[in-house]
């Protein structure tokens, strides 16, 4: 079964869930972990990964149905069903859970301030722990 974190935050900053999404990503790429970011998105992630933070570099790449270009790409994004190569750590940007919750060894679940989003983030914990997922909330 698959782990799964909800990070509940508090600040309601612009791109918030995104930024933090990115700090997840990068925490995770550096205990050698591979990152697949599911979000409606795509290219608004992509374009924060480049101008997160000015101390460091993640290689990703937009996942269009084929494998990593490298090696070094830690960190894929896309609106679809992940690689099976980055299978590590799911960032769920959805407002839906995954279909295929066990394919991961982690699940992040970043819930915002926004009322709508937090009422899905709660439908989708329910279904998470119906599945018999190991959950942990994190309120930030």
């Amino acid at each position: 079964m698959s782990r799964v974190d909800f990070y509940v935050l508090s600040a309601d900053a612009p791109d918030a869930r995104l930024r933090y999404a990115c700090r997840l990503a990068e925490r995770a790429v550096e205990q050698g972990c591979q990152v697949y970011i599911q979000t409606p998105d795509v290219q608004r992630l992509d374009d924060m990964l480049w101008t997160f933070s000015d101390g460091s570099f993640l290689p990703h790449e937009i996942y269009r149905g084929q494998a990593a270009a490298h090696a070094r790409v830690m960190v894929m994004v896309g609106s679809e069903v992940g690689p099976q190569s980055h299978r590590g750590l799911l960032i769920n940007l959805m407002d839906a859970m995954p279909p295929d919750v066990n394919a991961y060894d982690r699940i992040a679940e970043i819930v915002d301030v926004d009322p709508e989003r937090k009422r899905a983030a709660r439908e989708r914990f329910k279904q998470y722990r119906e599945r018999g997922c190991a959950m942990e909330s994190h309120n930030l």
